[in-house]
């Protein structure tokens, strides 16, 4: 009898942990995952949906309990894990962020990692020093976002805050068209790369316009995370939402690995 194997798996499983309240990251992920690998999420809690977040809460977010969320995609033979808030580490500092991974790792013995994590490795695989930033954040929290990444050698060089916090769920409702426009009003002309941190944004949607229209390379937070998959599965990453500059800079690395 032939085996049958069918594009949307059979490949490898990635799962991924989902704030309760984001309703992009999931599509996203179908999105930019290639033909035979399946996507697995376990949803997790701990926060007001409704508020707008800010560092404190994020803080409380990822010390939360994540054992059960983790648990779930290790019993669902996840190939690799990732954690899709973002901010939740971002706000805690690099440290943290490191110590948050290595646990995960050690509870369900497979390959983990950050958003927040992916997104500088992204940045830092694009070899570069020089970044804009935009997101959905709070300033506070934008504060500590660009900190974070400023930590790993490089430099913000503009910046956008929404004029407008966003709550939990308005973050989700926020168009491609808009994250278009912050992108490149936080453009500068020493900017090398455009950074858009957050996992419920549609800032996916927006990668191929941002990039034809500024001429750089943007870095989301559900593109690095896919990358950072890609690369650790040694799959193929040329698929054309994760932009152009990712992509040829997740080829270049594979090849490396080989």
């Amino acid at each position: 009898m032939t085996e049958i194997v069918t594009p949307s798996r059979g490949l490898a499983r990635i799962g991924v942990v989902v704030p309760v309240s984001n309703t992009n990251l999931e599509p996203d992920m179908a999105m930019l995952a290639p033909a035979g690998v399946s996507i697995h999420v376990a949803r997790s809690g701990g926060y007001d949906v409704e508020s707008i977040p800010d560092e404190n809460q994020m803080r409380q977010y990822s010390n939360s309990a994540t054992d059960e969320p983790v648990e779930s995609l290790r019993l669902c033979r996840a190939d690799v894990i990732l954690y899709g808030c973002t901010s939740a580490t971002l706000a805690q500092g690099p440290e943290y962020d490191a110590r948050f991974r290595e646990h995960i790792e050690k509870v369900t013995g497979i390959p983990a990692i950050t958003a927040a994590s992916a997104l500088t490795d992204a940045i830092i695989d694009l070899n570069i020093s020089r970044f804009a930033f935009t997101s959905p954040y709070v300033r506070t929290l934008n504060d500590l976002a660009v900190s974070f990444i400023e930590s790993c050698g490089m430099r913000c060089v503009g910046r956008v805050d929404t004029p407008d916090p966003f709550s939990n769920l308005d973050i989700a409702n926020a168009s491609p068209a808009s994250i278009i426009a912050m992108a490149e009003k936080a453009n500068t002309p020493d900017a090398e790369v455009i950074v858009i941190s957050c996992t419920d944004f549609r800032a996916v949607e927006a990668v191929q316009e941002i990039e034809r229209r500024i001429k750089k390379p943007v870095v989301t937070s559900n593109q690095a995370m896919m990358v950072w998959a890609l690369k650790r599965l040694r799959l193929d990453c040329s698929t054309s939402l994760l932009g152009q500059h990712l992509v040829s800079s997740c080829a270049k690395k594979a090849a490396a690995s080989v």
